[in-house]
Order: C-alpha cells, then structure tokens, then sequence
C-alpha cells in the first residue's frame, strides 16, 4: 500500500507556515525550496517542522484540507510540538 503524508513547513522569511500533501515528502521540499511552488516562491528557504503518515492520499488531502480550515497558526504549532 503506498505511503502518504501531510507535511508542515516553515519559512522563516516570511514567519509562515505552509501545509501540503504528498507522497514523498523530501522531494516536495526540495521542490517549495527551488522555487518551483507557485505559492511558495516568494518566502525560500522552508524547513520542515512535521509531518504525517497516511495510507492513502485521499485521506492525506482530507487531513490537509481540514487543518488548512482551521486557520489557526496556534493549531499549526501545537500539530508541530507533538499534538499531532
């Protein structure tokens, strides 16, 4: 069964957070941090704070999409500190 995770990551740049999903996630960092992401550019370098397994990438984007809903960069932090 393929691997797939919700990553968070953080520029400090910009002091934002960004959460996606993909199915490796060192390779999407590389990607967000080559420029290659449109909504990413502007605020290289990201680092990553966390992330998540998930056993299908349906599931991943449902969970990606339901912390993006929250809004809340206090939620995001608390996702990174190990509330996860």
């Amino acid at each position: 069964m393929a691997t797939w995770f919700v990553y968070i990551l953080y520029s400090p740049k910009c002091n934002r957070y960004y959460v996606g999903y993909s199915h490796d996630v060192q390779e999407r960092l590389q990607r967000h941090n080559s420029g290659k992401v449109t909504a990413t550019k502007n605020c290289i370098p990201y680092t990553l704070k966390a992330f998540k397994e998930f056993d299908t990438a349906i599931d991943a984007r449902r969970e990606e999409l339901r912390i993006k809903k929250m809004k809340s960069r206090i939620y995001i932090e608390k996702l990174i500190e190990g509330n996860w």
